[in-house]
């Protein structure tokens, strides 16, 4: 072997190749790298494990599962799902979590687009009107649900009062938040005052990445505004829309914030939903296993609409 391909150890004997050296170093350089790389993700790593995906496998178990949250947990098998057909809360609050997904997400959805499209264009006070539109959605949900039930009240709030001056009967006042008619129409209409603002954000970025040519070319077709906003504007957003769609069917389907701080759940279970139903069972009831087979059960629920949706817009794409 050449002296110049090896290196002669003292005892005589021949010593490592400096080919083989060089790849060890590199290697040790490439476990250096990746150590330094994991030791930048580890902390977050770590509190992601003990305090989301840990409890999250914990739930999974404890959804077959007996237990009080004091006693010792027993076994209990499919009997946490079987009890789900006999829960007449729970098919409530399903059926309540439905009407208020498919209700808000449209709703909120296109006031957003409505409101970024106006607020897009060259308007006197443009950005007051953006800050006004975005601010319920940073404002403390506290005040801002006492002021909402306070508007809406049924006997001295100012949009009853304002009815009243249009004439309407007082015996078909709505009694908003208070009547298990119009309870839920109340917690939609604040969900989506309460959020369109930040949805309105989003719109607004993707309008400002819209390629001016394509309004260019339009007005040199001849397009009026709807017809530059229905075949120009909207493809455009697409992207956008799936994004602002897919985050708003999330939300709605584990809405509990402003359940809790407007009705409770009430009048009866008029606006009762599943993540309130979860509350409820896990915190006042201190039955943890069926509340961890509700949980069980939106998991799959909000799982199996955000593939659908997924899917559609590969479709589409395609």
């Amino acid at each position: 072997m050449s002296i110049s391909n090896s290196v002669i150890a003292r005892d005589g004997a021949p010593a490592t190749p400096r080919r083989k050296v060089a790849a060890l170093s590199k290697r040790q350089r490439k476990i250096r790298s990746a150590l330094v790389a994991y030791s930048f993700i580890a902390p977050n790593f770590l509190g992601f494990a003990v305090f989301t995906l840990g409890p999250i496998l914990f739930a999974f178990a404890l959804a077959f599962m007996h237990w009080d949250g004091s006693n010792a947990i027993t076994f209990a098998g499919l009997d946490n799902f079987w009890r789900l057909f006999d829960d007449k809360a729970f098919i409530a609050a399903f059926w309540n979590t439905i009407i208020y997904t498919v209700a808000s997400v449209p709703a909120t959805l296109l006031c957003a687009l409505g409101l970024a499209v106006l607020l897009n264009q060259k308007i006197a006070g443009r950005n007051f009107f953006r800050t006004a539109m975005f601010f319920p959605y940073v404002a403390s949900l506290v005040a801002v649900a006492v002021v909402w039930n306070m508007i809406f009240n049924p006997e001295m709030g100012p949009v009853n009062m304002i009815l009243y001056t249009l004439g309407l009967d007082p015996k078909n006042m709505p009694g908003w938040a208070a009547d298990r008619h119009w309870a839920m129409v109340t917690v939609i209409l604040f969900g989506i005052w309460k959020n369109m603002g930040y949805y309105m954000v989003i719109y607004l970025a993707g309008l400002q990445g819209i390629n001016s040519e394509l309004y260019e070319a339009a007005d040199l077709d001849g397009a009026n505004s709807w017809q530059k906003f229905i075949h120009v504007t909207v493809p455009q957003l697409g992207p956008t829309t799936f994004f602002v769609t897919v985050m708003l069917t999330i939300q709605s389907f584990k809405v509990f914030d402003q359940i809790f701080m407007i009705t409770q759940g009430g009048p009866g279970t008029s606006t009762l939903v599943l993540v309130y139903h979860i509350y409820n069972e896990a915190f006042i009831s201190w039955d943890l296993g069926y509340s961890s087979m509700i949980s069980l059960v939106l998991f799959f629920l909000v799982l199996a609409v955000t593939v659908f949706q997924f899917r559609r817009q590969r479709e589409d794409e395609a």
